[in-house]
C-alpha cells in the first residue's frame, strides 16, 4: 500500500499548528519544518509530528526541499499552518495514493476572509506529487514541479489565510519587501508599467476576471488589497535602489 508523508513548513504558527496537524493525522508521516519559533509552536506540534526539523530560512523552495529530503513516503502532500484538510478532501488522497492516474495533483483552496470562504477568489495549486522527482523552485512564490502528468482533485482544501484586514496588509507588506529584494538582485528596473498598469490589472483580474465581485465587500477588499501588494513590491523596489528601507 503507497505511504503518504505531509509536510508543513511553520513559523510562529501556536494558534494555527494543533489543527492542521489535527487534519492530516491519517498521514504515514508527518514532517514539520520550522524557521526557529519564536512562541511555542514546536512545543504544540512535537506530540503530533513524526519529524520536526529546525532550519533558518532564506527562501521558501529551498525550506521545502530540505524537508523533502527527509520525506520517506511514496506521496508527499504539502500543507500550510493555517490549511486544513476536510474529511472529504482525506478520503480523496486516500483513494487517489492507492490508484494514481497522475504522478501531481492540485488542489483548490478557498480563501477564508471576514467569516466566509471566498470561492471566487480562490487558487489550484499543486499539493500532492510522487515524491521521487518532485522539487521547488523559485524564491518567494515557490513552484513545485513533479516527473509525470498533473491532475486535480474535486474537494477543497480550507485555508484560513487572511486572520484579518491588518494582518493580511502586514503579509502583503512582508512579501513586498522580499520580492522587492529579489527583484534588485536582478537589477530589475521599474516603470509606470509596473506602478500603474500591474497593480491596476491585478484589481481588474480578481474583481472582474475571477469574479471576486459575488463575494461582495470580502471580494471588493481581497481584489483592492493585492493590488496594492503588487504596487508596494515595485515601490519598494524604488526605495532600495535609493539607498532607502
Amino acid at each position: 500500500m503507497p505511504t503518504l508523508s505531509v509536510i508543513i513548513p511553520t513559523y510562529n504558527e501556536a494558534s494555527y499548528i494543533k489543527d492542521a496537524l489535527l487534519s492530516v493525522s491519517f498521514a504515514n508521516e508527518i514532517i514539520v519544518i520550522d524557521s526557529f519559533s519564536t512562541d511555542n509552536t514546536v512545543d504544540i506540534a512535537e506530540p503530533y509530528a513524526s519529524k520536526i526539523l529546525k532550519r533558518s530560512f532564506d527562501n521558501f523552495s529551498n525550506q521545502k526541499n530540505h524537508a523533502l529530503e527527509h520525506a520517506t513516503g511514496d506521496w508527499v502532500l504539502f500543507v500550510d499552518a493555517d490549511e486544513r484538510v476536510t474529511n472529504s478532501l482525506r478520503a480523496e488522497i486516500v483513494t487517489t495514493i492507492n490508484q494514481p492516474k497522475h504522478t501531481g495533483y492540485k488542489i483548490n483552496f478557498p480563501h477564508f476572509y471576514m467569516n466566509r470562504f471566498l470561492y471566487h477568489h480562490s487558487n489550484d495549486v499543486l499539493r500532492l506529487v510522487k515524491r521521487d522527482g518532485a522539487k521547488f523552485t523559485g524564491s518567494v512564490h515557490e513552484k513545485l514541479h513533479c516527473a509525470g502528468s498533473v491532475s486535480k482533485l474535486k474537494n477543497h482544501m480550507l485555508h484560513y489565510t487572511y486572520k484579518g484586514l491588518h494582518p493580511y496588509i502586514q503579509k502583503k507588506e512582508s512579501y513586498a519587501w522580499f520580492q522587492a529584494d529579489q527583484l534588485l538582485k536582478k537589477n530589475k528596473k521599474v516603470t509606470w508599467f509596473h506602478l500603474f498598469f500591474k497593480p491596476s490589472y491585478r484589481f481588474f483580474s480578481s474583481l472582474i476576471i475571477k469574479g471576486g465581485y459575488r463575494d461582495g465587500i470580502p471580494g471588493l477588499t481581497v481584489a483592492a488589497v493585492n493590488a496594492y501588494g503588487v504596487f508596494s513590491r515595485y515601490a519598494k523596489l524604488l526605495l532600495l535602489q535609493k539607498g532607502i528601507k
